[in-house]
């Protein structure tokens, strides 16, 4: 039986190095028991313990829930990659770019080398959203 819950986005926190790594792979595959997690992750790899108690900390934070097969589970992320990204950017943009958008795109166009044709893009997306 699966247990799926809603994610509570009050409870939202950022998430260590380790338990990122894991979202993500939990994120790409949609459910995975915790040895095919280990699988994915980057060498070196952590011993399958250290997944399993990371795994179980991010369920009881309800991160993730888990389908029971007899005595294995196999996990499922309850808080989706969208919403976890967007929590994270409006964070940065608070803490980094004093709340202020407009700062951070400045922050593209004077410190990393955007094509003129990706500025034009962007200007088109933005003039198509506020329509």
């Amino acid at each position: 039986m699966k247990t799926k819950k809603k994610f509570d986005i009050g409870q939202m926190r950022q998430l260590t190095e380790k338990e990122e790594q894991i979202m993500q792979v939990l994120w790409r595959l949609h459910q995975a028991f915790v040895r095919e997690i280990l699988e994915e992750l980057p060498p070196p790899q952590p011993p399958i313990t250290t997944v399993s108690s990371i795994v179980r900390k991010l369920e009881s934070e309800g991160f993730v829930g888990h389908e029971a097969f007899g005595k294995s589970y196999r996990y499922f992320p309850i808080l989706e990659k969208e919403t976890y990204r967007n929590s994270s950017l409006k964070k940065v943009v608070k803490k980094y770019f004093g709340n202020s958008p407009k700062k951070v795109l400045s922050y593209f166009l004077e410190e990393e080398t955007l094509a003129p044709e990706e500025v034009q893009r962007l200007l088109e997306q933005i003039k198509n959203e506020k329509g």
